[in-house]
């Protein structure tokens, strides 16, 4: 029995949850699959019931689980608590809590979308950025000192070779089975860390002497990620970096609501969620993207279950349903609007019916 979490959270999360959990199910019983689903209160909705984001409760079912999947947090509501009360301190929370040190973001552009992306000619977009997730700038120290306009403010950021070779390691096994090429991705000229980083990367890609490893500095990677998508396969890149390289991945294929992610452990647990926000503006009216959840299923069960050819089957589930079926974030004439429900519907019939 394969124990899932549900956090599905605020805004639009429980309603792409649901739709991720409808897809695993189809799986589970088509497969033959034993899954358990159990729903726990997190973010913002855990805030109004709880008093905190993260409940011991919470954490205490996910650390049980095999894998966690969640939905989305925050919102206007919850806009005026003090930082450290915020919905989005549960993120980082469970991520320490868990040790989820890989997140994993595909951004790929399929070529019915191709239209959606604001780059004039793409070409193939197809890539998969490692970020670490547990180390520098959002978890080293950080406070002010001085008192009115004499204050200072300090983020102080840190890194362990141990913290850059395991998520080198994962982006290496990656790069491996991909088209073995990697790009490393720091600020190597001005950071101390980055020197490091640098420095590390090219240690162990001595182990990995089939992946051919490039440097490069953020700002360059940041620019050719526009001008020269289709360059990149695997990326490998510190915390901030990467959360700011990722979410530009995600313009370029038209929405943050089509992308997924999975943020590892060592071993086979993992928490998965799509990359955009709870989008409070349209939550309740049944017209969320669930691409992102649905292939943030996907991963589950690529890395978690160990089922790889499954997981390439909702991937090319998706792919068939973008093709005739839209939700309102990406609807183009000739194909059809639909719900967020009947999108997960067709996405499962299509998988049960075997048509990928």
């Amino acid at each position: 029995m394969t124990e899932i979490v549900c956090l599905p959270g605020d805004g639009i999360g429980p309603e792409v949850t649901k739709e991720a959990c409808k897809v695993l199910s189809a799986c589970a019983e088509k497969y033959g699959w034993e899954l358990s689903f159990t729903t726990c209160p997190f973010g913002g909705e855990a805030i109004d019931s709880f008093g905190e984001p993260l409940p011991e409760a919470t954490l205490k079912a996910c650390k049980r689980a095999d894998a966690v999947l969640l939905g989305a947090v925050g919102g206007p509501k919850w806009d005026r608590l003090p930082h450290e009360c915020r919905p989005e301190r549960g993120l980082l929370g469970i991520r320490k809590a868990l040790d989820l040190f890989a997140n994993v973001r595909p951004v790929k552009l399929y070529s019915s979308l191709a239209s959606a992306s604001p780059l004039k000619d793409p070409g193939e977009v197809d890539m998969v950025i490692f970020r670490e997730l547990t180390g520098d700038l959002y978890f080293g120290k950080k406070g002010v000192t001085g008192e009115g306009d004499s204050r200072v403010a300090f983020d102080e950021a840190t890194y362990s070779v141990h913290e850059i070779a395991r998520i080198a390691k994962k982006a290496f096994s990656a790069a491996r089975s991909r088209k073995k090429h990697l790009t490393s991705v720091d600020k190597s000229n001005v950071l101390v860390t980055s020197r490091l980083w640098r420095e590390v990367v090219d240690r162990i890609a001595l182990e990995y002497p089939d992946v051919e490893v490039e440097h490069q500095l953020v700002d360059t990677a940041a620019m050719l990620m526009v001008r020269r998508p289709g360059k990149y396969d695997v990326l490998v890149t510190s915390n901030m970096f990467g959360d700011i390289l990722s979410d530009l991945g995600g313009a370029l294929v038209g929405s943050l609501g089509l992308l997924p992610s999975a943020s590892l452990a060592e071993g086979r647990f993992g928490l998965y969620e799509p990359v955009h926000g709870s989008a409070p503006d349209i939550a309740g009216r049944g017209v969320a993207n669930p691409v992102g959840a649905i292939l943030s299923a996907a991963m589950l069960i690529e890395y978690t279950l160990g089922e790889v050819a499954v997981a390439r089957q909702v991937e090319r589930a998706v792919e068939e349903t973008l093709k005739r079926y839209r939700t309102p974030d990406i609807f183009v004439a000739g194909t059809s609007l639909v719900g967020t429900a009947e999108f997960g519907d067709r996405v499962t019939e299509t998988i049960v019916g075997g048509g990928v």
